[in-house]
């Protein structure tokens, strides 16, 4: 691999005693080989088994192992476009080089971010994903064949950001308009699967396959006409029969286009199956159902009811989880369990009452903790009912003295965009 990028206005980047300094100019940043991580965008150019590439999304542990073998000394990143260094690294890992030479093969960063930084990339892949499906339904709606390997793409920016910090996607993903619903929803449901797998143990090829599963569950919806997919009224009894057709639909789309897994299909065809045998469009019920499609059946439910839809508003993360462990009969309680850990009792997004009286927004689930206890932003008062001075507050921290009483409905106390406290500035489709 050879790397070589522009000289930078003002930028010394090694002389011949081998004296490092960076200067951040524009958008780019020259980074020592220690400090590259999964999520930057390398724009330098390389040259990978005599094959020169430029500008490119370190999107997975492969490519970030490819760089980190070459025996390059340092690349550059566009901040703008991915993951930037903490800003307390850009001093200490030059003065470490500097003083040990062995150092280069000792910091290796964990695949993990905090929410914030898997924020601002999430809402990249997000955008580059809702594009690619929207481009792909549009394809089989006109009846052609579909780019397995544009869906396998997608599936694997969204694992990596999923195994990095699940709530960050998982909670931007959930934000959808009526519009963009069917393009999102196959999304949120790719990133839901591969959480939920990520919780059952799952092996990574079982995990890239739910992941997949989730994206193209949808696909058969492509063969409904817009006006009943759209409609924002109640449907007829022979419309509701169309919009039932869709599973089959889809498995027929998939099987044609080949190269599908085999689990792909199973939940394509399946999602829409009940336990107590009252789904469709088999009638299945318990064990002939398989795994995959019970997953695909919960992760499905939940990103539909959290939505919001042409003919209904969706429904507090929280109330929603509360509904559907109701449904008797409806999931296999094992694995809405486990959807349950991995997502929280209290999901991104919820809005909570506090023992103080303080209202506040789930941001986050608190790493080895109760599912009682996650970070909360407090911005409210429903004692004075008046805006406070957002906090952050760690529920699982002893210190803090507060806790959990009760869910909340923004529109009880007349809160507008709860989201944005817990996603600030992030953009979203």
């Amino acid at each position: 691999m050879r790397i070589a990028g522009p000289a930078l206005n003002g930028e010394i980047l090694r002389t011949k005693h081998d004296k490092i300094i960076i200067f951040h100019y524009g958008m780019l940043r020259k980074i020592d080989i220690t400090q590259v991580c999964v999520g930057m965008y390398c724009s330098s150019w390389v040259e990978i088994d005599s094959k020169p590439r430029q500008a490119f999304f370190i999107n997975n542990k492969i490519v970030l192992n490819q760089i980190i073998d070459s025996g390059v000394q340092d690349i550059f990143i566009d901040t703008n476009k991915g993951l930037d260094i903490p800003v307390d690294e850009r001093a200490e890992s030059f003065v470490k080089k500097i003083i040990s030479p062995i150092f280069q093969k000792s910091l290796i960063k964990p695949i993990s971010n905090t929410l914030n930084d898997e924020l601002n990339l999430a809402s990249k892949i997000v955008d580059r994903s809702k594009a690619a499906i929207e481009s792909m339904f549009h394809e089989a709606r006109m009846g052609k064949a579909i780019n397995i390997d544009d869906a396998v793409s997608i599936v694997e920016e969204i694992t990596e950001s999923v195994m990095r910090n699940p709530d960050a996607l998982i909670g931007i993903a959930r934000i959808k308009t009526k519009d963009n619903y069917t393009y999102m929803h196959s999304v949120s449901v790719c990133a839901l699967m591969v959480s939920l797998a990520k919780q059952l143990g799952l092996s990574d090829e079982q995990t890239r396959d739910a992941g997949l599963a989730g994206l193209l569950h949808d696909i058969g919806k492509m063969a409904i006409p817009s006006e009943i997919l759209n409609n924002p009224g109640k449907l007829t009894s022979a419309e509701f029969d169309v919009v039932r057709n869709h599973p089959r639909a889809g498995y027929d789309m998939l099987l044609e286009g080949g190269d599908v897994c085999d689990v792909a299909l199973d939940v394509c065809l399946h999602h829409h199956e009940k336990m107590d045998g009252s789904g469709y469009p088999q009638r299945l019920s318990g064990e002939a159902i398989s795994q995959f499609a019970r997953m695909g059946t919960v992760c499905d439910v939940y990103d539909a009811i959290t939505s919001n839809r042409s003919y209904k508003q969706g429904w507090c993360p929280s109330e929603s989880l509360r509904q559907m462990a109701g449904w008797i009969g409806y999931f296999d309680q094992a694995i809405f369990q486990a959807f349950v850990k991995c997502i929280g009792i209290y999901p991104i997004g919820t809005l909570v009452r506090l023992k103080s009286g303080r209202l506040g927004v789930v941001i986050e689930q608190t790493v080895g903790k109760s599912l009682l206890l996650p970070k909360v932003r407090v911005f409210y008062s429903s004692n004075s009912q008046s805006y406070l001075m957002p906090q952050l507050l760690d529920l699982a921290d002893p210190r803090v003295g507060d806790s959990i009483v009760a869910r909340e409905n923004a529109d009880k106390w007349h809160l507008i965009d709860i989201d944005q406290y817990w996603l600030g500035d992030k953009p979203v489709s």
